[in-house]
């Protein structure tokens, strides 16, 4: 299958699961709104999809959230799959994507340490006054 037909694969999955959780069709008591589907990885014989959750919720939520959403995966493949034309359609296995997370830390930290690099500076110039 080629690359670009994968890539809409991936981009079409992730809007389908992701309006899926926003409407609350997932009934799953674990499963929150504020989860969000980061990225969708299929195989290039369409048999696995690894679909990618992340949500600026406590990790041990998301933990849970995810196990929900893989525990509801064949609801969510059966929901989708009356909406897409496919000849087969993957398997879904939900992960915890924690890159999202990590990189709101970090721009946390930098802008901390910016806020104390300028109140180093402006003590700096009151003592010289």
């Amino acid at each position: 299958m080629g690359q670009y037909r994968i890539q809409r694969l991936n981009d079409q999955l992730r809007d389908e699961i992701s309006q899926l959780i926003l409407r609350g069709e997932v009934k799953d008591p674990r499963v929150s709104t504020f989860l969000s589907i980061n990225h969708v990885e299929v195989t290039s014989d369409l048999s696995y999809a690894k679909v990618y959750v992340s949500s600026f919720l406590p990790d041990g939520q998301v933990n849970k959230g995810v196990d929900g959403l893989n525990a509801a995966a064949g609801f969510i493949q059966r929901e989708i799959a009356r909406k897409m034309r496919i000849r087969q359609f993957p398997k879904l296995q939900f992960l915890v994507d924690a890159g999202m997370k990590a990189g709101f830390d970090m721009v946390q930290k930098l802008n901390e340490l910016e806020r104390e690099e300028k109140k180093i500076e402006e003590e700096k110039k009151s003592s010289e006054e």
